[in-house]
């Protein structure tokens, strides 16, 4: 699935906590997978790939995806580094959207402040080999979530998420308007309401000690 531009000014309208906030079952890469690089956001699709200690499936992947994937590798979460300073290189000469790395990468005194966002589960100087070639375009583990070809990729700064495509805009619908509530409470919290007041604690509280079915729901204005 193409990324718009009208899906990636949807997507900088909100943020993973809102698409998870939306969707309890959004697939979520563990905490372990962190940004390496300055830029965080990442909203493109995932042209995956599976190696194990041998970089030669990653460089196959950035000469193969096109403009705007983000190549997400499945490295085994082996602490090895699988790319570095010419693999970012690389991949902004081809405008890539991003490189996900469930193993090790390197060259943070490049990578560190690079316009590509990269993520990795380790960082570590000891590179694999390069004689393996790598499964490109196969579903893989990353993370510890599958990742299918072609899923959207979204990351910031709280973490990377995956998306099927044809779940993308009723997600980013949903989670703008979690966004837009969350202005409103922000709003009322500043003009000197409590969380109680905007969450109705009292009322929630009260009827689930009477076992009755609740749900903590925000009040965008006072009661009344």
């Amino acid at each position: 699935m193409p990324v718009t531009e009208d899906l990636a000014q949807r997507f900088r309208a909100v943020d993973t906590t809102a698409l998870c906030d939306a969707d309890k079952t959004t697939r979520v890469l563990a905490d372990a997978i962190r940004p390496r690089s300055a830029r965080t956001r990442i909203f493109g699709p995932a042209f995956t790939v599976r190696c194990r200690d041998d970089f030669l499936g990653v460089l196959q992947a950035v000469e193969a995806a096109a403009p705007g994937d983000v190549v997400v590798v499945d490295g085994g979460a082996r602490e090895i580094a699988l790319g570095g300073e010419l693999f970012a290189r690389g991949a902004l000469a081809r405008s890539l959207g991003g490189l996900v790395v469930d193993a090790g990468y390197r060259d943070l005194g490049y990578v560190a402040n690079c316009a590509l966002p990269v993520y990795s589960r380790f960082v570590t100087p000891m590179s694999g080999t390069a004689v393996k070639p790598g499964e490109l375009g196969v579903p893989v583990t990353c993370g510890g979530v599958t990742v299918n070809p072609g899923d959207l990729v979204l990351a910031d700064g709280e973490g990377v998420v995956v998306v099927a495509p044809d779940r993308i805009e009723s997600l980013l619908d949903a989670a703008l308007a979690i966004k837009e509530t969350e202005t409103a409470l922000v709003g009322r919290l500043d003009a000197g309401a409590t969380l109680g007041d905007v969450f109705a604690l009292a009322e929630h509280v009260t009827a689930l000690e009477r076992g009755e079915p609740s749900a903590l729901r925000p009040r965008t204005r006072p009661p009344g």
